[in-house]
């Protein structure tokens, strides 16, 4: 039987689809050998699924899922594509105070844990404490065969993904089922994920990375090799567990790669059945790019790929060549958009059309932020050319340049938001919480880039009382911002922070200090 998804409008019709064509395959592979079958998958999800409907959701609901990649966790997912649930990935890592602000914003109607005892969960208090529910408790009772819900569309929302937001509040992105069914086939089709693959999960599950490891796997019929936190730490042991596994096809940011290469983890002997290196999320040093083209690109093919969280995931990816890797001083080109875009460049004033921010169109651009009607306005857009009907574009916030052969090349932002470590991080959002710390008058955060397209830094200065320290203050925002959000280095002045005319912080002169 063809695994099709032909005639699918939803993710649960689809997932029931590749169940029953790939029932005793592999659908998850963990080292130490536990494999889980499509079947047993699908009985997991038929399990959980069960388990919400006899607690009273209905779809179009919110669940909170602390995910650490467990079957259920990954069975979780799936059993709300099945009942039309939008379900968000939560950061378990993530300071409580924030996932508290998640919570709040998307107020879901039940939060699955994996462990209920974790720090983060035993911080959340107040009106969202009463919803928390085990999976082993939701997993544990008997399924209803076939669980169906009518009604789900592929305009109905499937996921939130929460990114930084400039406000100093997480924004929630919407991704809808018909989004990412036409980004499954896209994996299908433009990148050429076959039943055959064996698919790394290095990148966290609250990540956007995450859903094309979950996704493009999983529904064309491949097998998903989830790591845990601890197991992507170890450069060596993790090359040498997806050498286990017989991985084909690993996806990470750049930074996780040059992790492998500068801990010498990496050899032209790893990686033996791997087909594919996909990167994206942050631009790849030259450099430390060639030196993996060097070393695998004989038999591995090395795919650059770039799209916004807001517009499922992945919206272009450019194979790289050796030719590429000739201008050193330059980031490998974004290529050409697939088929689900169509692109718009805004040259903000600018007399060279051919420069400027990315306006992003086409049936992948999502449905906005949740519970965010003012940021949804400011970014998803009326198509510029377009007067007679509705037409929405999102407003990516990347420059770029659209060069004679064809290609788009990122050139920056036209905002405060940067990639860093592949997370897309609102300098706003990390001086709002400095600022409400008691101790600091005015903060100014800026990122210094890296030589050639290395990994950055973020960089804080703060006007703070007397007796206050760089020390103080690092131990004091953790309680605010995740690992990826704290900055490398705390400056601390007891004086005011230069201004410019206008009497705000002079960014431009931090950025000088900096040098």
């Amino acid at each position: 039987m063809d695994l099709s998804l032909s005639g699918c409008v939803n993710l649960g019709q689809a997932f029931e689809r590749v169940r029953a064509v790939r029932g005793p395959n592999t659908a998850l592979a963990y080292a130490g050998g536990m494999r889980i079958t499509y079947t047993e998958l699908g009985a997991r999800v038929d399990r959980i699924a069960s388990g919400l409907l006899a607690r009273g959701l209905k779809a179009r609901q919110v669940v909170a899922i602390f995910n650490h990649k467990s079957p259920d966790g990954i069975a979780a997912i799936l059993a709300c594509n099945k009942l039309g649930l939008l379900y968000a990935n939560i950061d378990t890592a993530s300071p409580p105070d924030r996932c508290v602000r998640i919570l709040d914003r998307c107020m879901p109607a039940v939060i699955l844990v994996d462990d209920a005892g974790t720090e983060a969960m035993r911080a959340i208090s107040g009106p969202h404490a009463e919803k928390l529910v085990t999976l082993a408790d939701v997993a544990n009772g008997a399924a209803s065969s076939r669980v169906e819900v009518a009604g789900v569309t592929g305009s109905d929302g499937a996921y939130i993904m929460f990114t930084s937001g400039s406000t100093g509040f997480p924004k929630g992105a919407v991704i809808t089922h018909q989004n990412v069914l036409n980004f499954i086939a896209w994996g299908k089709h433009g990148i050429g994920i076959t039943t055959d693959d064996v698919m790394t999960n290095v990148n966290p599950i609250h990540f956007d990375n995450s859903v094309f490891d979950l996704y493009v796997a999983l529904y064309n019929g491949a097998t998903l090799c989830p790591f845990t936190t601890e197991q992507v730490k170890d450069a060596r042991a993790l090359v040498k567990l997806a050498d286990e596994l017989g991985c084909t096809f690993w996806f990470s940011v750049p930074s996780m790669l040059v992790y492998l290469l500068t801990m010498r983890a990496l050899d032209r002997s790893s990686f033996t059945r791997m087909k594919r290196i996909m990167f994206g999320g942050e631009g790849f040093p030259k450099a430390k790019l060639k030196e993996l083209h060097t070393m695998l690109g004989e038999r591995v093919k090395l795919i650059n790929c770039y799209g916004p969280t807001e517009c499922t995931c992945i919206c272009s990816a450019y194979d790289i060549t050796a030719a590429d890797l000739q201008e050193m001083d330059e980031l490998a080109p974004l290529g050409h958009l697939n088929a689900d875009f169509y692109f718009h460049i805004d040259p903000l004033g600018s007399s060279d059309p051919s420069l400027g921010e990315l306006l992003l169109g086409g049936p992948n651009v999502g449905s906005g932020y949740y519970n965010d009607p003012e940021r949804t306005a400011k970014a998803f857009v009326q198509d510029p050319t377009e007067p007679n009907y509705r037409k929405v574009m999102y407003r990516t916030g990347d420059l770029v340049r659209l060069g004679d052969d064809g290609l788009l090349r990122f050139k920056g932002r036209v905002d405060n938001q940067i990639k860093h470590m592949g997370y897309r991080i609102e300098l706003e959002e990390v001086e709002a919480a400095f600022s409400a710390l008691p101790t600091v008058h005015e903060v100014g955060v800026i990122y210094k880039t890296g030589a050639a397209g290395g990994a950055g830094s973020i960089l804080a200065y703060v006007n703070a009382h007397d007796g206050v320290t760089s020390e103080s203050l690092a131990k004091d925002i953790t309680a605010a911002l995740p690992t990826y959000m704290r900055p490398r280095t705390i400056f601390v002045r007891h004086e005011p922070l230069p201004k410019n005319a206008n009497g705000k912080i002079d960014r431009q002169a931090l950025k000088a200090l900096a040098q």
